[in-house]
């Protein structure tokens, strides 16, 4: 059998090379003979694949319209899971890109998958990220895998830095680098960035804090690196731990509790807490009052425009 499976995707691939094949030079290619030949086209037929024959004192075979893909030979749980990955992108601004690749595959997979996964039903329930442009992920995901110093432009400010991994979290995408011109590892947000062409020399890959990027990018995002405030709500610790995220929450009493929080921005931290409809009392740090004095006077300013 695996001696089968490896004859067929190679002449599928044969096939694909060039427009026609006559039978007897793809059984001399294969090595084996012109009735086993006409078996494996009749397999990758039953498996979908449009093989059409064609007429002459050779005969000959062609690969038809609907098979531009390499070759992609999926059983029913591989097929059930690329459409629920696929049907469930959600935040990172490539939701249509995605829609199109499921339409893709959809139209090179068998009927009986193809049935299948039309009665595939998925709602993804998940907060949007903002927009990125695919061409911009293909650009940083090149520069990752071939380990080119990176150069470019982020929130107007240009930047160098070598480009490790590109992750996605909560719906947005990261860019995790070591800043050369900081000399440590950043984590940047490729809707803010623009990458400049073309790219630096080659780099020696170095080793993320800890060694495992998710846990690395779980520890930026858990505020040790970020504007961490703390403050007391008067609101039951039950309530805020369901929208606190990342949040630690300690119950003070009945209605009260006490949050500790982390944000990209002050600003942004104060914003968040503000969102609970509650008297809010700050512990600290002083920036934190501060953006909330900042945010008072625009919310002020604007309910008096």
């Amino acid at each position: 059998m695996p001696k089968t499976s490896a004859r067929l995707l190679a002449l599928l691939s044969l096939l694909q090379a060039r427009r026609d094949w006559p039978g007897a030079l793809l059984a001399e290619r294969l090595e084996v003979s012109a009735r086993t030949v006409r078996r494996d086209v009749d397999r990758l037929r039953e498996l979908g694949y449009p093989i059409a024959t064609a007429k002459g004192p050779d005969g000959g075979y062609r690969l038809g319209a609907g098979a531009d893909l390499p070759p992609l030979l999926f059983d029913d749980e591989q097929a059930v899971a690329l459409a629920v990955a696929l049907r469930t992108v959600t935040g990172g601004g490539i939701e249509e890109a995605a829609a199109r690749a499921l339409t893709t595959v959809r139209q090179v997979m068998p009927s009986r998958l193809r049935h299948r996964v039309d009665a595939l039903h998925v709602t993804a329930v998940s907060p949007p990220g903002p927009p990125v442009d695919p061409s911009v992920l293909a650009t940083l995901s090149a520069a990752v895998h071939a380990r080119e110093v990176l150069r470019f432009d982020y929130l107007d400010s240009p930047r160098r830095a070598e480009p490790h991994h590109l992750v996605t979290r909560g719906g947005r995408w990261y860019l995790v680098a070591w800043d050369l011109d900081r000399a440590d590892w950043r984590t940047f947000r490729v809707d803010r960035l623009t990458p400049r062409i073309p790219t630096g020399p080659r780099f020696t890959p170095r080793e993320v804090p800890g060694g495992d990027v998710a846990a690395f990018v779980a520890d930026r995002f858990s505020g040790k690196d970020e504007c961490r405030g703390e403050v007391i709500l008067d609101l039951p610790a039950s309530v805020v731990s369901t929208y606190a995220g990342d949040g630690v929450v300690e119950e003070l009493g009945p209605s009260r509790c006490r949050l500790v929080l982390g944000a990209w921005s002050w600003v942004g931290l104060a914003a968040s807490i503000g969102r609970f409809d509650a008297e809010i009392e700050v512990v600290g740090p002083a920036e934190l009052r501060d953006a909330f004095a900042r945010l008072a006077r625009r919310y002020a300013a604007a309910a008096g425009g």
